[in-house]
């Protein structure tokens, strides 16, 4: 993993047991925070042009026994056909760390996100649908 991915995968397992902890989730439920976001882009390392990675990781830590896999294979979709606590935890982190391990809000990721794929206007698009639903689910937490 290179340094950028590893910062942001870092700062993302931070900022998932900060958000878990506004949940009041148990010692052990943090544990498996930080791991999971750590392990979130994973499958960048196994996804030459980085499409699908959350698929491909997802599959390769399902294969490894992973227990919680299923986050990080549907970790920034839309629509996915899970759902956990800890998914929408780490789509909130996700959404909130630049590719380079800042926090800088759901604005701010967006503004990167939009910079960084401007071939892929859909992942944009996607990203944004993203904040927007978890806007919502924060407003009826």
């Amino acid at each position: 993993m290179n340094e950028n991915k590893l910062k942001h995968s870092i700062a993302v397992a931070r900022k998932m047991v900060e958000i878990a902890k506004e949940y009041n989730l148990s010692d052990e439920e943090l544990s498996n925070c930080f791991l999971i976001g750590y392990l979130h882009d994973v499958g960048y390392e196994l996804a030459p042009d980085g499409r699908n990675h959350n698929k491909v990781g997802g599959e390769w830590l399902k294969k490894s026994g992973f227990k919680f896999w299923r986050e990080v294979y549907y970790h920034g979709e839309v629509n996915p056909n899970y759902q956990s606590i800890y998914l929408d935890i780490l789509n909130m982190a996700d959404m909130q760390i630049d590719g380079l391990g800042n926090d800088v809000g759901y604005e701010g990721r967006l503004e990167d996100i939009k910079n960084r794929y401007k071939k892929y206007p859909k992942v944009y698009q996607d990203c944004c649908r993203i904040v927007e639903i978890l806007k919502e689910k924060d407003n009826f937490k």
